[in-house]
């Protein structure tokens, strides 16, 4: 199902985060946001899973407009993963998960035996059955990830967002976490600090700056050092990876002698991601 940005902006607190965003993932499509903290990754996100409203423009799911659906049919077209979770209350790992097949029950029906076998596989998957019956609130950063993961799994919804996923994560977890996400044929959105987890999972890349889209496109021929330097503040090069082959970014401070990282936008002093 693909997702269209179409002149996005987004103001919080009457201050402009996100200013005039216009990009499409296509179906089935990887798309990873790129930019530094406060340019407006997850805020632009947010509006995808309705929590944002934009000022201006529209983002459309499969050409329906993300507003004018019900919670429920929104619900069965996008899950997230978001960076933090508010849910403080006692739940245990098993049961969070469980609240992804939430969209496909009717009223107070009971859990069926697929909703049983689609959470118990999730939770296989993103390696934490270990933590079924352990309370979500007692859980590290890292197990609270795999937990999440796992409810946005079961979810079975054809759009996937993921904001800033590998928080808290090990290497290998990063790694086995974006091949489970990218491996599943759904559209996936994520928020990501890493240009080199970008590089390798990304089908498209979307870079942002002080809430304006400053390019789109592949990360191998997109993510140049003259576009790292501008909206990253940083020197690189891309080189070819040993093991895989694929591009690999390798980013370097700039010396004193260099320009400055550029300043943000006054908008940002909010430090808004």
């Amino acid at each position: 199902m693909n997702v269209e940005f179409l002149n996005v902006s987004i103001a919080l607190g009457g201050t402009p985060v996100v200013h005039d965003v216009t990009f499409t993932a296509p179906s089935g499509s990887v798309v990873g946001i790129l930019g530094p903290n406060g340019c407006g990754k997850s805020t632009l996100l947010r509006a995808l899973y309705r929590v944002n409203k934009p000022t201006s423009g529209t983002v459309t799911i499969g050409g329906r407009d993300v507003r004018a659906l019900t919670s429920r049919q929104a619900a069965l077209r996008v899950a997230v993963m978001a960076q933090e979770s508010s849910q403080d209350f006692p739940m245990t790992a098993r049961e969070v998960v469980m609240l992804g097949r939430a969209p496909h029950q009717r009223g107070f029906g009971a859990d069926s035996d697929r909703d049983h076998h689609l959470v118990h596989q999730a939770m296989l998957d993103v390696g934490a059955s270990s933590l079924t019956d352990r309370y979500f609130a007692g859980l590290s950063g890292g197990e609270k990830q795999r937990v999440l993961l796992a409810r946005a799994l079961v979810q079975e919804a054809p759009v996937l967002v993921l904001d800033e996923p590998t928080n808290h994560l090990d290497v290998a977890f990063q790694l086995e976490l974006m091949h489970l996400v990218t491996s599943r044929g759904r559209t996936v959105l994520a928020a990501l600090h890493d240009m080199n987890l970008a590089a390798e999972f990304c089908d498209q890349v979307a870079v942002l700056q002080s809430g304006r889209l400053q390019a789109f496109g592949p990360p191998s021929t997109l993510l140049d050092s003259q576009l790292v330097r501008r909206c990253f503040g940083v020197e690189s090069r891309t080189l070819e990876h040993p093991l895989t082959g694929r591009a690999l970014i390798a980013i370097a401070a700039k010396t004193p002698e260099q320009t400055p990282p550029p300043s943000q936008d006054a908008d940002f002093s909010a430090a808004r991601h």
